[in-house]
């Protein structure tokens, strides 16, 4: 398993990946301008050549960044991939000084079992909350905010 930073050429696998999730209501759908403009966030899990994972870091502000659209392709669900891309991120937070991380999700204890707790969404700053209004859910999201400090 090769983890590495995504290049151009990634963005139709770690499209396939957020949409087939995102398709049954798992995840956001990412449109492919929007992962075209923020490729550098995103880290992916490579296999006999393959994307087989995929999520991004998004900086927020000087002390806070995302991770955001952490998929892995459903066969290889199990494998560790998903843990390894979210350590992968908090080792670029890390590097980059940011001492907070968060993530909004419907898959809670994976989150949780790397050590990322559950914080009401209300004690979330409003930077947060600007791609919200964009999203099918909003104003009745029932993702939950998970945070995990890096100091």
């Amino acid at each position: 398993m090769l983890l590495r930073k995504a290049r151009i050429t990634d963005v139709e696998a770690i499209h396939a990946l957020i949409t087939h999730y995102a398709n049954k209501g798992l995840m956001l759908a990412r449109s492919r301008s929007m992962l075209y403009e923020g490729i550098r966030e995103f880290t992916v899990a490579e296999k006999d050549g393959r994307v087989v994972g995929a999520g991004g870091l998004h900086i927020i502000w000087e002390d806070l960044a995302e991770i955001r659209a952490l998929a892995v392709e459903e066969s290889m669900i199990g494998q560790g991939i998903g843990s390894l891309i979210v350590q992968a991120l908090l080792v670029e937070a890390r590097e980059l000084h940011i001492p907070r991380i968060f993530t909004l999700t419907f898959q809670a204890g994976f989150f949780q079992k790397l050590g990322f707790r559950l914080v009401p969404k209300e004690e979330m700053p409003q930077k947060v909350w600007k791609e919200c209004i964009n999203c099918p859910h909003f104003p009745n999201c029932n993702e939950e905010a998970l945070v995990i400090d890096l100091v």
